[in-house]
């Protein structure tokens, strides 16, 4: 007797599907870096508490979002995640790996039939004219992600980059304009650095608005995730408010050698007054005065406010490049952000 997902899809003889426990966080580490070491010779990320992390976000139940697959000698084979936990969730968020082993053996296929299936049972709770439509990506060197997301039904709509900087010497000093001082940030303010990530982060591809407290609870849950330093939320002040934010980690994801910044935002009032490469110039050279010789981020390569300008006059180069693809389940009113007109 074949196993089947909820769908009905059917797995190779002899394997198995289940939910998660935050225990299988070890096991998906390792298989999660070997796919990355078989593709482009790294790790995809330094620990498994970032997966622990993740599956711990508000609204995320393991057992219920992500399905295992495993081989019938019991080892970890397939994998995908099932996010709805933006409200409204119009644009579900899946992302799933095979291990590279036991490809061409449908499994892919059924991981993501599962995950359009268990996304779509949001619907009922949808306003009926909203476009609800889930999203996929890997990275552009996996061909076979590819073929698995176009064979599914999935096309390309964005890009995203990882860029990267090598200091051999110590980034130039910001200039900041006047009247901006510099700060850095304390667990008490998160309520007030979320609005300003908020406000900064309205004109950016793919936003939507949601109930502040449930952003909020996300957001706080990711800057008191392991790994964060409240020493590196760099505040760019402006009397009491924050123009513009720079949080940052110690090292990032996927190399424990380099600085990461993961969100950088300078809030509308604030713009074009190189705010943001001040932020950006201070994060590198705090991370260089603690070592780190290497700092990334990621950027949507099309980005709407010209970040990805910003970036390489900073001098950063892309390491690496995401294709996020997407697939029309039902049609209808767009509600996240696709222009600046928007």
């Amino acid at each position: 007797m074949k196993e089947k997902l909820e769908t009905q899809i059917e797995l190779p003889e002899g394997f198995t599907a289940r939910g998660a426990t935050l225990a299988d966080a070890d096991i998906a580490f390792e298989m999660f870096n070997l796919w990355m070491q078989r593709l482009i010779g790294q790790d995809d990320i330094t620990s498994p508490n970032i997966l622990r992390d993740d599956w711990a976000s508000p609204k995320f139940d393991p057992a219920r979002d992500i399905r295992l697959v495993f081989s019938p000698a019991g080892q970890l084979v397939g994998y995908i995640e099932v996010w709805t936990t933006s409200n409204p969730p119009v644009h579900p968020w899946i992302w799933g790996r095979v291990h590279p082993d036991f490809g061409g053996l449908g499994i892919g296929t059924a991981l993501l039939t599962w995950a359009e299936e268990h996304a779509s049972r949001v619907l009922p709770d949808l306003p009926a004219d909203l476009r609800f439509a889930p999203r996929t990506g890997s990275l552009r060197a996996a061909e076979g992600s590819k073929k698995l997301f176009e064979d599914c039904g999935y096309h390309r709509i964005r890009s995203s980059y990882q860029m990267r900087i090598e200091m051999d010497e110590a980034p130039p000093a910001p200039v900041w304009s006047e009247g901006i001082t510099l700060k850095t940030g304390s667990p008490g303010e998160i309520p007030a650095i979320y609005a300003a990530f908020e406000e900064s982060f309205r004109d950016h591809f793919g936003h939507i608005e949601e109930p502040f407290e449930e952003g909020l609870a996300r957001f706080t849950h990711f800057m008191k995730s392991d790994g964060n330093d409240p020493a590196l939320w760099f505040l760019a002040m402006d009397g009491e408010e924050i123009a513009g934010i720079s949080l940052c980690r110690p090292e990032s994801y996927d190399d424990v050698d380099m600085g990461w910044v993961n969100v950088l935002g300078v809030r509308r009032p604030w713009r074009k007054r190189g705010l943001g490469l001040a932020l950006l110039l201070h994060s590198f050279g705090e991370f260089y005065r603690r070592g780190r010789r290497k700092a990334g981020l990621g950027v949507d390569a099309e980005n709407l406010t010209g970040a990805l300008r910003l970036y390489e006059k900073a001098g950063m180069r892309v390491h690496m490049v995401f294709d996020t693809y997407e697939k029309t389940i039902r049609g209808g009113r767009e509600i996240s952000v696709e222009s600046l007109s928007d």
